[in-house]
């Protein structure tokens, strides 16, 4: 009988043990029975400036230069994502697309991006994120209308929050994503 407790007992644990292995310290994994519900905090690194951009100028209106908020600019990007707000910190993946200045009158910036993932059981999933991002904004919330792996048929939203910016427009952003899928 000792024994057969002392198996169910180091069972348990060893599950306890694989399951906190399968959490990252970034993301956080809650099966509902229907649907999952995964929420995520990282950094993303927008760097305009310096001999290695992760963003640059592909396009622009003719009236771009002569307008406050850059309206007409178009950036393609391939920016790292962070647990950490330092550019050091662990790399957890990148965002890819393009962002664009899409007002005239605020800073509002069309962004059509996918948030690609390199870490722990996220390796390889992404989500997609179309969304105006009211750049001005302390914090700004943003629409998740798919994604691949394990975001597949993703829906949800992201709130960023400018950390750090400099004038030559590199900034560092926080996110908190909250995605909910089918199981």
């Amino acid at each position: 009988m000792k024994k057969i407790v002392l198996l169910v007992i180091f069972a348990n644990i060893f599950t306890w043990v694989g399951q906190a292995q399968d959490q990252t310290s970034w993301a956080k994994r809650v099966d509902t029975g229907k649907e999952v519900v995964t929420t995520l905090q990282f950094y993303f690194h927008d760097k305009l400036s310096g001999s290695n951009p992760s963003a640059v100028q592909i396009a622009q209106a003719a009236g771009t230069n002569n307008s406050g908020t850059l309206f007409g600019s178009l950036l393609m990007i391939d920016d790292p994502l962070t647990i950490g707000p330092d550019p050091t910190s662990k790399l957890i993946g990148r965002a890819r697309g393009l962002y664009g200045s899409a007002g005239q009158t605020d800073m509002g910036l069309i962004m059509a991006i996918s948030y690609g993932f390199l870490d722990g059981i996220y390796q390889g999933s992404s989500f997609s994120l179309l969304s105006l991002n009211p750049a001005m904004n302390p914090v700004r919330e943003m629409a998740i209308v798919g994604g691949t792996g394990l975001f597949r048929l993703a829906r949800g939203y992201a709130l960023a929050q400018t950390y750090s910016a400099n004038p030559n427009g590199d900034a560092i952003v926080g996110y908190n994503v909250t995605i909910v899928t089918y199981v």
